[in-house]
C-alpha cells in the first residue's frame, strides 16, 4: 500500500475516534461566525480551555488534564495537535452538532487557504435541503466542504457524491461520512462537475460568495463580487440534471442601488437553460458587513442571502 494512502487512512481512522469519544462524552457546539467567535474568545474568562466545548468549539488553548486520555489520544492520533508554549495546547480541528449529525472542520481561526468552513450558512442550507421535497437516486454536493449538506439528506438518498478541489475537505467529507453513518458515498476529488460522471436526481451548492482579496477556497467566489461560481453552479449543473431533477442553490448576493447582480446574472442563465419551476428567495437582507469596508465592495450597499431552487424541464 502507498505510504501516503496509509498515513491519510489512519487520521481519518483518528479522527473518526475522535468523533466517536466526543459523541460518547455528550458533545454538542453551534459553530458562529468568525467575528462572533473571535469576540467571544477575546473575553478574559474564555482565554483558557475548560471542557471539550472550549477545545473542540471555541478552539481554545489547553492546559493537561483537561482532556480524557481517549479523546487526546485520538486527537493525538489524527496528528491533530498544536503546541502553543507553557505547557498548553490546541486542537487543529473542530467539531460541530447539527441535528443528531456531528461535523469535523477546520479550527478556529479560518485563515489558512485550504480550511474547511462550517457555521451560520451551514446551518441554513441545511435547513433549505431539509425543505425540500423527494427522495433521490443520486445527489451531488458541489463544493462540499465538510459534506454537510449531502450528509443532511442521505437518509432519503441512494447514491451520494461529495466533490470539491480541497484535499482536506475530501479527508473531513470521508470522515463525515463514517462518523454519521451515511452509506452509498463517494468522495471525489473535482471542479464543480468536471470529474464527476452521469446524472443526478439532487445538485446541491453551498458555494463561496465573496470576493476575498486573500483567496482563501472557501470564502472567494471569483469575479468582480464573488459571484462568478454560483453562475457557474447554474449553468453546468442544469445540464446534468435528469428530467425533473432539482437544483438547489444557497449563496450572497451583492446588492448596487437597489440591483441585486447575482440575480440579474442568474436570470440570464436559467432563460437559456432547460429549467422550470425556478424560485429566488431573499433570505436575509443583511450579512458580512464588515466585508463593505474592502476595496472589492466599493458600492455594495449590502450584502443578501440567497436561494435558487429550480426544476429541469
Amino acid at each position: 500500500m502507498d505510504g501516503g494512502h496509509e498515513a491519510g487512512g489512519a487520521r481519518e481512522a483518528a479522527l473518526v475516534a475522535l468523533g466517536s469519544a466526543l459523541r460518547a462524552e455528550g458533545y454538542a457546539f453551534t459553530t458562529v461566525t468568525p467575528e462572533t467567535h473571535r469576540r467571544v474568545n477575546a473575553r478574559s474568562e474564555a482565554r483558557e480551555a475548560r471542557s471539550l466545548r472550549d477545545v473542540f468549539g471555541w478552539s481554545r488553548p489547553f492546559a493537561p488534564g483537561v482532556l480524557s486520555s481517549r479523546v487526546e489520544s485520538a486527537l493525538e492520533q489524527a496528528g491533530a495537535l498544536e503546541d502553543c508554549g507553557d505547557g498548553k495546547r490546541r486542537s487543529q480541528v473542530r467539531f460541530s452538532t447539527l441535528g443528531s449529525g456531528l461535523y469535523v472542520h477546520s479550527a478556529w481561526p479560518t485563515s489558512q487557504k485550504d480550511a474547511v468552513f462550517f457555521g451560520p450558512d451551514t446551518y441554513r442550507f441545511c435547513s433549505l435541503l431539509q425543505r425540500t421535497p423527494g427522495t433521490f437516486r443520486r445527489v451531488v454536493d458541489l463544493g462540499c466542504g465538510s459534506g454537510a449538506g449531502a450528509l443532511s439528506v442521505a437518509g432519503r438518498s441512494t447514491e451520494v457524491v461529495l466533490a470539491d478541489l480541497n484535499p482536506e475537505a475530501l479527508v473531513f467529507s470521508r470522515v463525515n461520512a463514517r462518523l454519521n453513518g451515511a452509506h452509498g458515498v463517494q468522495v471525489v476529488c473535482s471542479d464543480l462537475l468536471q470529474e464527476v460522471a452521469g446524472s443526478f436526481d439532487l445538485i446541491m451548492a453551498n458555494p463561496p460568495y465573496l470576493a476575498d482579496t486573500d483567496g482563501r477556497t472557501y470564502r472567494d467566489g471569483g469575479g468582480t463580487h464573488g459571484t462568478e461560481l454560483s453562475v457557474r453552479i447554474v449553468r453546468e449543473g442544469a445540464e446534468r440534471l435528469v428530467p425533473g431533477g432539482t437544483l438547489v442553490l444557497y449563496t450572497g448576493a451583492p446588492v448596487v442601488e437597489g440591483e441585486d447582480l447575482l440575480r440579474t446574472a442568474l436570470e440570464r442563465v436559467w432563460r437559456s437553460a432547460p429549467l422550470t419551476d425556478v424560485s429566488y428567495e431573499e433570505l436575509d437582507p443583511d450579512v458580512f458587513g464588515e466585508e463593505l469596508e474592502k476595496e472589492p465592495y466599493a458600492g455594495v450597499e449590502r450584502i443578501a442571502l440567497v436561494a435558487l431552487t429550480a426544476r429541469r424541464a
